[in-house]
């Protein structure tokens, strides 16, 4: 929950999502979570010419108490044969761990797993059968990405035609108000106890 992340970590959170509704990277869809600042999701489009293509890939973000000094914790929500997502949905991408710096934001952290749709990363692979089928045999990973893509990832009806998703239905100013409610609520609870 939000209560362990400083009121500064969480305002720079909202910014980054303030900023990445109203500018999302092409393919990407912000999607605030409500009641939960340290949680953002995110709709990835499978990019064209790979096996996740017409696909529609849900993500979380998960900030911990230690961000920014320690990367978010990434997981595909919508279930994909890939060799850097586990079979729980866990991410693997250096960005997300021995690389990760202060300074990178979450449109970078975005950016990088859609590329990590294009080009996959066999060698710290999470899933092994996914890993040596795409070292092994490219054709039989393609199609079982293929064939879990059509299944699981089901592409979001697009109201413009274009390739931008549309804007998210909760405003990221107006989450931030409920939230922010929610804590000074909570507060004021405490103290009477």
């Amino acid at each position: 929950m939000n209560e362990n992340i400083a009121p500064s970590v969480m305002r720079r959170i909202l910014n980054e999502v303030a900023d990445l509704t109203r500018n999302a990277p092409e393919g990407v869809k912000i999607i605030p979570v409500e009641d939960d600042l340290s949680e953002v999701h995110a709709i990835i489009a499978g990019p064209e010419q790979t096996p996740f293509e017409n696909g529609s890939f849900r993500v979380k973000l998960k900030f911990g108490a230690e961000f920014p000094q320690a990367p978010p914790k990434g997981y595909f929500l919508t279930k994909i044969f890939h060799p850097n997502v586990s079979n729980n949905g866990e991410i693997c991408v250096n960005t997300l761990k021995k690389d990760w710096k202060e300074e990178l934001g979450l449109r970078h952290v975005l950016v990088t797993i859609k590329c990590l749709l294009i080009h996959p990363n066999p060698e710290s692979a999470l899933n092994e059968e996914a890993g040596r089928l795409l070292l092994e045999d490219y054709e039989d990973y393609a199609a079982r990405a293929k064939l879990m893509t059509s299944i699981h990832a089901k592409a979001e009806p697009s109201n413009s035609g274009g390739s931008t998703p549309p804007a998210p239905s909760a405003p990221a100013k107006t989450v931030a108000k409920r939230v922010q409610r929610k804590q000074i609520l909570r507060k004021k609870s405490l103290k009477r106890l």
